[in-house]
């Protein structure tokens, strides 16, 4: 799905024993609902490479016809499996650890489910032992419900359907949109004036004071005074405490204000 950039943001799931629940069929369902969505938006910034295939040998055999061209495009991406089930969040790093995937990953369960399973790379299991091999690096993570080889039914009849609900597909895909939003929009911000602005003139501070609105008004204010070109939108997230889909239609208010502009950066430029 082409974008404003040619930086892509690349999608894995695999299609190779469908009789499983949530160790297979999870994963294309929530793919193809995230491939929806993003065919609804007109002004995507990245291009998105989404594909499905048998695990190992499909990665391997797509790795050898394209390596060259993802290590020079792709900025970040997500392994997609065992998405469906009710039972908790997970998250696995890339090799590295440190790839705009995984900052996006531990953002999004932070705030989404902060009893989350943190496993390391010493538990890979899936594709990413092909995408984040040495020589290859590319930045992919992956979001899960109950992970590969760690829920009793896995790879039994009893991955099933009784296993993966609606909700616990519904609550898969909004994560990894979540992770996928935050990419589109992790812009850089720059105050566009010198000091605290005043917020009243420009209809930003609250008439009526209430313990909501109060928050609201420390939020856009501590978000402020980290806007110095910088920092992400997402780098800022974090440094506030604040989760990205809350700080972001504030950071929007502030622009269309005036008092904040964006940045042309890389994402990882220092």
């Amino acid at each position: 799905l082409p974008g404003k950039t040619n930086e892509e943001v690349f999608l894995s799931t695999y299609i190779c024993h469908p009789s499983m629940a949530n160790n297979e069929l999870s994963g294309p369902v929530v793919t193809t609902a995230l491939s929806q969505w993003l065919k609804t938006l007109t002004d995507r910034k990245y291009t998105y490479r989404i594909v499905f295939i048998p695990e190992t040998i499909g990665s391997i055999v797509y790795l050898s016809q394209n390596i060259e061209y993802l290590k020079e495009q792709v900025i970040a991406g997500f392994n997609i499996t065992c998405i469906g089930d009710d039972r908790c969040f997970s998250y696995l790093p890339s090799r590295n650890g440190n790839t705009l995937s995984d900052f996006v990953a531990l953002h999004v369960l932070k705030h989404t489910d902060p009893d989350f399973i943190r496993y390391t790379w010493l538990d890979r299991g899936s594709d990413e032992r092909q995408y984040c091999a040495p020589g290859v690096d590319l930045p992919i993570a992956s979001i899960m419900r109950s992970k590969y080889g760690e829920y009793p039914e896995y790879h039994t009849s009893l991955d099933n359907l009784e296993l993966v609900t609606p909700t616990g597909l519904q609550g898969g895909y909004d994560a990894l949109r979540k992770a996928i939003e935050i990419i589109e929009k992790n812009d850089h911000l720059k105050s566009s004036v010198l000091g605290e602005p005043q917020l009243g003139k420009r209809g930003l501070y609250p008439t009526l004071s209430t313990k909501e609105s109060g928050k609201q008004v420390r939020t856009m204010m501590n978000m402020l005074s980290y806007c110095d070109g910088q920092n992400s939108l997402l780098d800022i997230a974090e440094l506030i405490d604040e989760p990205f889909w809350e700080v972001e239609p504030l950071a929007d208010r502030l622009i269309e204000q005036d008092l904040l502009q964006k940045v042309v950066r890389n994402q990882f430029e220092n």
